[in-house]
């Protein structure tokens, strides 16, 4: 049986990584936000164009974007995202 995405509303994905821009001096609070939020399972502090890495593990792509929408990119000091949606081999 294929994939219909008229029947199913959403694809399932296990892992992706969030790259993250911030507004200057708030990493340290951005850190902090991303380590309350259940979905995150790893936070990286980088140097470099993205200022952090979040690993996520989410159900689903309706569960993904609801954790960026309404979770990462509603965190005070959060300038952009940008998302990497890991596919196995």
């Amino acid at each position: 049986m294929g994939l219909s995405w008229g029947h199913l509303s959403a694809a399932i994905v296990d892992t992706a990584f969030i790259l993250l821009k911030t507004e200057p001096a708030r990493e340290r609070d951005v850190y902090a936000a991303l380590s309350n939020i259940a979905e995150v399972i790893e936070t990286h502090a980088l140097y470099g164009e993205y200022d952090m890495l979040a690993l996520v593990e989410c159900a689903n792509s309706k569960e993904l974007t609801n954790l960026l929408m309404q979770k990462m990119r509603q965190i005070d000091g959060v300038k952009e995202t940008e998302t990497l949606i890991a596919v196995d081999y």
